[in-house]
């Protein structure tokens, strides 16, 4: 979907993820968090998206006055930049902040801030599966209603880790999905998950011609071709498909978890690390925020492709809000992370998913692994530079 300035003053335009209402209310109040899952789109003749660009939304570099949901229906697309408003057919780099997000003082009370995470995760979990729920889905619409849930059927991208894990609990009649090639970690963590769970899984087996398939596919509808995004959107993509073919709308993830509740070494290791530029872990756990954007669009858009709506729950305000003011030692703590959603999840979830390993998707489905042979395969060597990207541009050129 694309638009143009053509639209009058007061008259919403399309809005992805929240009513025009709420959208309204938000640009007036300056509110960062109004109770979203993200929103993005045209309104009263302005683009907007909000704080952590939870949406995707571009514009055309070439010609402002156009502007999409999808990068492909662009001549020459760029992002909009997370937190802003302005006017259509402004050019894309002079947009000027119209939120920030907070950044609070560590909380004092440990018992009141495990207690806030915990209700916050648990209601906006549950609220995946209930009707009328605002906020949790958006779909791209011109009705004052674009912040209410799609009606239909839910399924949970599920690797067996905390993450998907207290996701799964909120909707418990939910089927489960994971992809990955034989006998990788995802697949072999998610069964044992599902089975401790009683859930219902599903496995999305992948193959070398799936790759070579979804590659080109995804490099146009992203347009990236860095293997790390890649290796990331292919479960996704291939998942989506899936559980679209077995009829269910909305593909409900547990995006988001890491960058809040401190998942990532780096985040941990901070300020030893040289991968962040933070001096503190609260600090490393902010600057990582700031990636939810450019990795929002890539999961977005892949799981679109896929035919299904991402649903988001552990990104909506509320549980952002209420995992904002938590100190470092409810992120970390000694070789733990994520200490306060694995403590949120106690009794939620079995132990054993509460508190097991987390690999990151690329590798633990294999897929990064997988791509590296197939370029190799194709004479691709490890000697060359960036020898898996010169594959993927080979696939794309092929198309």
């Amino acid at each position: 979907m694309s638009g143009s300035s053509d639209s009058g003053p007061g008259v919403t335009a399309h809005l992805d993820g929240a009513s025009s209402t709420l959208v309204r209310d938000a640009l007036d109040t300056g509110e960062p968090l109004p109770g979203t899952a993200g929103f993005a789109g045209e309104i009263d003749d302005s683009l907007v998206r909000d704080v952590l660009g939870r949406r995707p939304l571009f514009v055309d570099a070439s010609d402002p006055a156009q502007w999409s949901f999808v990068p492909t229906s662009l001549e020459n697309p760029v992002s909009v930049r997370a937190g802003t408003a302005t006017r259509v057919g402004t050019a894309s780099g002079s947009a000027d902040p119209q939120w920030t997000l907070p950044d609070p003082t560590p909380a004092t009370d440990r018992d009141a801030a495990l207690a806030a995470v915990r209700d916050a995760v648990r209601e906006r979990t549950r609220a995946v599966g209930a009707d009328g729920d605002h906020g949790v889905v958006g779909t791209r619409t011109d009705d004052e209603d674009a912040g209410k849930k799609r009606h239909g059927d839910v399924a949970v991208a599920f690797s067996g880790g905390v993450d998907s894990g207290v996701v799964a609990a909120g909707v418990p009649d939910a089927p489960c999905y994971v992809a990955g090639f034989e006998g990788c970690h995802d697949i072999a963590a998610a069964r044992d998950a599902a089975t401790t769970m009683d859930r219902d899984l599903r496995v999305v087996e992948l193959s070398h011609a799936d790759l070579r398939e979804a590659v080109p596919r995804l490099a146009d509808a992203l347009g990236r071709t860095n293997p790390m995004d890649l290796s990331i959107a292919v479960p996704l993509l291939l998942v989506a498909e899936r559980v679209a073919a077995d009829g269910y709308d909305r593909l409900a993830l547990g995006q988001g978890a890491d960058e809040l509740f401190g998942g990532y070494a780096k985040v941990q290791k901070a300020p030893d690390d040289p991968r962040v530029e933070a001096d503190s872990v609260r600090g490393a756990r902010r600057e990582l925020l700031g990636t939810i954007p450019e990795q929002a669009e890539r999961d977005v858009l892949a799981i679109r492709l896929g035919g299904v709506e991402p649903v988001t729950p552990l990104l909506h305000d509320d549980v952002v809000a209420a995992a904002l003011p938590l100190p470092e030692s409810l992120l970390v703590d000694s070789e733990a992370r994520k200490v306060a959603l694995r403590e949120a999840a106690r009794g939620f979830v079995p132990d054993t998913v509460r508190t097991a390993d987390k690999k990151a998707v690329q590798y633990g489905t294999y897929v990064s692994r997988e791509l590296d042979r197939l370029a190799r395969q194709a004479g691709f060597k490890r000697r060359m530079d960036n020898h898996v990207e010169r594959y993927v541009k080979s696939l794309v050129a092929d198309v």
